[in-house]
């Protein structure tokens, strides 16, 4: 039997956003404190795992849920954009009911084609770059383990992909919760297994 590799992919935690925007990868949006009690929590569960690297997206957030991993590590956080959040035509703008941008005829073309999705990265870009940043982390880790910090509608497309499931989906439905692990399991370069757990709570 070849070497086991486990690669954790890891959701960010709660992110600061008092205005209830849209972020996506706009700068300055950091952890709240309920964020970074998880990414600790998320921390203390790891420790003493045979883990040899933590990887990001450059995104605030994520960079600093994986800060507090590695801390608890002693290693350093090493950041690779392909796993950053996905692009998205209403970065910067309220989705909420009632006063959501969505409301505004003049977005509506954006909202044309549910299955790309037509108002950002495509989902089968977005499968390819984070397909690619896990194939790097365990080739890396090849017989260990390595953490890799990034956003839920790329955690979720990945697992998507590597389900062989289709790449559309209801957003209410993904399993991706903050601060929550997407654990692939590889026997050698073969995937045998993925794990969802959430450290530190529901």
């Amino acid at each position: 039997m070849a070497e086991q590799t486990r690669v954790h992919v890891m959701r960010h935690g709660e992110v600061h956003n008092p205005d209830g925007i849209l972020y996506g990868r706009l700068p300055g949006f950091r952890l709240s404190d309920k964020g970074k009690a998880q990414a600790a929590a998320v921390a203390d569960a790891l420790a003493g795992r045979d883990i040899v690297a933590v990887i990001a997206s450059p995104l605030q957030r994520a960079q600093e849920t994986a800060a507090s991993i590695a801390a608890g590590l002693n290693l350093p956080v090493d950041t690779d954009p392909d796993l950053i959040e996905s692009a998205n035509f209403f970065e910067g703008k309220r989705m909420s009911p009632g006063d959501g941008a969505w409301q505004n005829p003049r977005f509506w073309w954006q909202l044309r084609n549910p299955f790309t999705p037509s108002w950002g990265e495509p989902y089968r870009e977005i499968a390819a770059r984070m397909a690619t940043a896990v194939d790097k982390a365990r080739v890396r880790g090849a017989g260990h383990e390595v953490v890799c910090v990034s956003h839920q509608l790329p955690v979720w497309t990945l697992r998507l992909h590597l389900t062989g499931r289709r790449l559309w989906h209801d957003p209410r439905r993904r399993e991706c919760d903050l601060a929550s692990l997407t654990t692939l399991v590889y026997d050698g370069a073969r995937l045998v297994g993925i794990e969802y757990s959430q450290p530190a709570g529901a």
